[in-house]
């Protein structure tokens, strides 16, 4: 049946989804932490259903997506913003359990909107992280993402709750995360043990094949008890890695000097962080010793939007559909109109086989984005 579903669409496997979930449950079983999803890197709420009984609530990056974990999601709702206006806390002071501020500026100016409605913390950072790519790294130079040490002094913390850092980026070793932990510990733990809850963040890829989630348990439950604090986690991709495919259809073969697949999507409307970072995707039916290679080249306008270069055993045909894998985190939250493009329906494959349609797109979203009154 999905095989004659138009496209681009993503499809989201429910099954995979759970394989994620039932790790983060042994997790959450050993340590003691809890974990609440980042919806910065995921937030289609059609498959909430499947998350929730998994996971303690919601983490946000923005105030509609403070509204979007409460109304959606429940649990526990976090709410997080680099930068704060009056309105913004004003509009998730009363739905949010746990406001954290980016700065002792932002603390200062709106704490008294909060107090008696959520429990209040900070971002701190430690000047340390793990992150692939310099625009990914929380710590680097001139970073305005948290309280640095040297602004500290132990009377901010007498009257906070909580604290949240946030240092990783897609850290597959639970050996260089234990290592951040033991320096976090070290510098601020005096500061911790006045607390009542620590967030640790997000990026910690304890789904990733191979990944010693019991050595990362065991050192989380060492640092929440030594410091008297419940633990956090914010897991994004974690979650929901390799559970989605981005579907489309070759339109086009072009050469010059090498071939080109054109396909009915983009990187720069419905993949960004391909472009963004520059990591090319993964082709679901490429195969590495194939004698056939091609881009896979966008259709829009854009000269260097290419999604990757990959090899097949037998040459590619117009017509023939492609699966764009792990196509999830980070990707549909960043979803646009370039260009015009359609934009991608969303399904989810059920685990029983069901197809569920979450959401499709037609000219009149385009049209709507744009602007909202009638042009003659």
């Amino acid at each position: 049946m999905s095989n004659n579903l138009p496209t681009p669409h993503f499809m989201i496997d429910e099954s995979k989804l759970i394989r994620n979930l039932e790790i983060a449950k042994q997790l959450k079983e050993l340590s003691g932490v809890k974990l609440v999803l980042a919806l910065k890197c995921f937030s289609t709420w059609g498959v909430f259903d499947i998350i929730k009984p998994y996971l303690d609530g919601t983490t946000s990056s923005g105030p509609y997506e403070v509204k979007l974990g409460h109304e959606t999601f429940g649990g526990e709702t976090h709410a997080y913003s680099v930068g704060y206006s009056e309105d913004d806390v004003k509009e998730v002071a009363d739905i949010c359990d746990k406001m954290i501020f980016n700065s002792l500026s932002q603390l200062k100016a709106y704490r008294h909107l909060v107090e008696g409605k959520a429990s209040i913390g900070v971002r701190l950072n430690p000047g340390v992280s793990r992150a692939g790519q310099d625009l990914a790294d929380p710590a680097r130079q001139f970073s305005r993402l948290g309280i640095q040490e040297g602004q500290l002094s132990a009377e901010i913390f007498d009257d906070l709750d909580g604290v949240m850092f946030h240092m990783n980026c897609e850290n597959k070793s639970a050996d260089d995360f234990i290592s951040l932990l033991e320096s976090i510990s070290e510098r601020f733990g005096a500061y911790l043990d006045k607390l009542d809850w620590v967030s640790l963040g997000g990026g910690v890829f304890f789904t990733w094949p191979g990944y010693e989630v019991e050595k990362l348990a065991q050192a989380l439950k060492h640092f929440g008890e030594k410091h008297g604090v419940q633990l956090y986690l914010e897991p994004g991709e974690a979650i929901i890695t390799q559970t989605t495919d981005l579907v489309v259809t070759v339109v086009d073969i072009v050469e010059n000097g090498m071939k080109t697949a054109i396909v009915d999507s983009a990187t720069e409307a419905h993949r960004l962080d391909t472009l963004i970072y520059n990591e090319p995707a993964s082709i679901g039916e490429a195969c590495e010793h194939g004698e056939h290679e091609y881009v896979i080249g966008s259709c829009s306008c854009l000269a260097g939007d290419q999604f990757c270069v990959a090899k097949f055993d037998k040459p590619l045909e117009i017509g023939q559909r492609l699966h764009i894998l792990d196509s999830a985190g980070y990707t549909m939250v960043k979803l646009n109109w370039f260009n015009g493009l359609k934009m991608p329906t969303v399904y989810c494959q059920r685990a029983n086989g069901e197809i569920q349609k979450l959401n499709e797109f037609d000219y009149q979203d385009f049209k709507r984005s744009l602007s909202q009154w009638s042009v003659k």
